[in-house]
């Protein structure tokens, strides 16, 4: 038997999705549709948009509001909306929290401020006057290899104390300091970095948001539901069987926004572009990922 977990707000196989583009390099939303409609069917009761995995600096605010609004509208409640919301601005993350609970956000998915390295007593104001502008509930989101600044744990143990903070995304790489909070606090995590799904939900994580469930929501899904089940060894065979795709994905130097839409594409799964700076795959890259993912499914 599993112990109790704690609870989990935003469901628990979340997938950081593409935002899928026309070949002209506009919003494709009818492909957001049918690729979130897609997603939830195959086992994510969660999805992210405008995240990392989304483009999410180089889509406009009236582009996240409107992928938001038209991903409710084709999802319905069959799965929960965390609108990433996070910049370097203070003010200008608060219009967008704002911003996504009217086009029909669940919640918010606040990123550390950027560039502008902020000390932690400035890091922890940012995070309460996002929450305290907005109703919705906010998810952390501790990413030090792209915004140079940990949400450090002391700090992560004094923003559970606010009502509307309940979750993590960690992208930490710092399992000890995760420990540290989950110990300390009720907040939510969910892991951050595939490699981590059952690692991390084994301590007591709340689930994953998954940038390879945009091709496996399926396989994603079904770690964590082994482990629920009490099967941890059939979860860690799945963790493992998952392993050469996640590398493929995230381990070849390369964004998984670039890795996601690029075997997206080569599955007929809406995707499109990239938009600059990001560069598209190369064809051996993608075919590579392929390689994986048949690999993966085969079976």
């Amino acid at each position: 038997m599993t112990s109790p977990r704690r609870p989990a707000p935003f469901g628990r196989t979340l997938c950081a999705m593409i935002t899928p583009f026309t070949e002209e390099g506009a919003l494709d939303l009818d492909g957001a549709q049918r690729l979130a409609a897609h997603l939830v069917a195959r086992g994510c009761d969660g999805l992210v948009l405008n995240g990392t995995t989304g483009e999410s600096p180089t889509t406009t605010d009236e582009e996240k509001a409107r992928l938001v609004a038209a991903v409710r509208e084709a999802v319905g409640d069959r799965a929960a909306l965390v609108a990433g919301v996070g910049t370097s601005d203070t003010r200008h993350t608060v219009e967008l929290a704002l911003a996504a609970g009217k086009a029909g956000a669940d919640g918010v998915l606040v990123v550390t401020p950027y560039y502008s390295r902020p000390p932690q007593e400035a890091v922890a104001a940012h995070f309460r006057q996002v929450a305290d502008a907005s109703n919705l509930p906010v998810m952390l989101y501790d990413i030090p290899g792209r915004t140079g600044t940990r949400i450090e744990p002391d700090t992560m143990i004094r923003l559970a104390d606010h009502p509307r903070i309940v979750a993590v995304k960690d992208c930490s790489y710092d399992f000890l300091g995760t420990l540290k909070v989950l110990r300390r606090t009720e907040l939510a995590y969910y892991a951050g970095c595939d490699e981590h799904v059952l690692p991390l939900y084994a301590v007591g994580a709340a689930g994953c948001v998954s940038t390879v469930a945009n091709a496996v929501p399926d396989r994603v899904a079904a770690i964590l539901a082994a482990f629920d089940a009490g099967d941890t060894a059939r979860a860690a065979g799945l963790q493992r069987a998952v392993t050469p795709l996640t590398e493929a994905m995230m381990g070849a130097g390369l964004p998984g926004t670039v890795t996601a839409k690029a075997l997206l594409t080569r599955l007929g799964l809406p995707s499109g572009p990239v938009r600059a700076p990001l560069l598209p795959a190369d064809r051996e890259t993608a075919a590579g990922l392929l390689t994986a993912y048949r690999a993966l499914t085969a079976g």
